[in-house]
């Protein structure tokens, strides 16, 4: 069984980050979010992936190298984005005689029981409640709980569980017969060939689905929610820096992740900061924040801040001499 990851976005949601760092490279708890993926595939036994790349592709296509070497893997070039089902639909050639695949999109972190996800017996679909699933494509099930009907975006939904991103397809040449069709007759959604529409072909020929429900879904394609996932993850068990070597003068809050080769001097880190490697901080306050790699950041005070890698920040230094009865507001 081959796992398929498109990484092809733009990620125009995260900008300015995300015009020199593809959104899947993003750091968060002391990785990037490619990386969460990868080690929960590898960690059920998968070891061939097929990445769909495109906007920044290269970047991602050099760090899965250097960092799984061991990976069978292949990097499929999408030229042209028209949505989920068309990044699938681009990588036909090298899925040729694959029967079964697990498709996980790039851009959020699961906490889901991926054991019990890979022994389903049909197809699979990830799937959790959400408050408005008009932004998702949802699943529709019959009063017997079978699933009926797969709505990409639907304007009046009539249920409100959401896909999640994760799908088991166990008859992948009929995924990819199925997107073909879509494509070659432009049957689309809005103005992309959703996977949704394809998997929903599936089920019009008679394939079964079931669904299995996610702990935590974090889909990271906004700021704000970037920063809470890396907060809730800091929060958890072994995503934390642990032994970390003294720093001059700088005092740590933890939970923290703090890569190799950072400087950090007169300063206060933490809780909830995440920082890249070869990093240097001095004289500044740091708290709830992202900062990446090779970053410069001198007596500033940051608070629900993403910094990208090699960012330099240098805040205002005043010298005063005060009288009585003074009182100055610098804000």
């Amino acid at each position: 069984m081959k796992a398929i990851i498109p990484v092809a976005g733009a990620g125009t949601r995260l900008r300015p980050l995300t015009y020199t760092q593809p959104k899947p490279l993003i750091p968060i708890a002391g990785k990037p979010i490619i990386s969460f993926i990868i080690d929960q595939l590898v960690s059920v036994g998968i070891t061939e992936f097929v990445f769909i790349i495109g906007y920044l592709g290269e970047k991602i296509k050099l760090y899965v190298e250097e960092q799984y070497p061991d990976l069978e893997k292949e990097f499929v070039f999408q030229k042209e984005r028209y949505g989920s089902g068309h990044a699938i639909w681009s990588a036909r050639k090298v899925l040729k005689g694959v029967d079964e695949a697990i498709i996980v999109f790039g851009d959020s972190i699961l906490d889901i029981d991926f054991k019990a996800f890979m022994a389903t017996k049909h197809s699979c679909l990830a799937i959790r409640k959400v408050v408005d699933p008009r932004d998702f494509g949802v699943v529709e099930f019959d009063d017997k709980d079978k699933v009926v009907r797969l709505v990409e975006k639907p304007r009046i939904p009539k249920s409100n569980m959401a896909m999640v991103g994760l799908y088991k397809v166990k008859e992948l040449p009929l995924l990819l017969k199925s997107l073909s069709h879509n494509i070659k007759n432009n049957i689309r959604t809005g103005e992309e060939f959703p996977l949704t529409d394809g998997l929903m072909r599936m089920i019009e020929k008679g394939v079964p689905f079931s669904t299995i429900g996610v702990n935590s879904w974090y889909d990271c394609g906004k700021i704000s929610i970037l920063l809470e996932t890396n907060a809730t993850l800091l929060d958890k068990k072994g995503y934390a820096s642990a032994n970390l070597p003294p720093y001059d003068n700088t005092i740590i809050i933890n939970p923290v992740s703090i890569g190799k080769d950072c400087e950090l001097r007169n300063s206060i880190i933490g809780p909830h900061v995440t920082i890249g490697e070869n990093t240097k901080i001095s004289y500044s306050i740091v708290k709830n924040s992202i900062i990446g790699n090779y970053a410069a950041i001198k007596e500033v005070i940051l608070q629900n801040s993403v910094v990208g890698n090699d960012a330099g920040i240098t805040g205002l230094r005043q010298s005063l001499n005060i009288g009585d009865n003074t009182e100055i507001d610098f804000s």
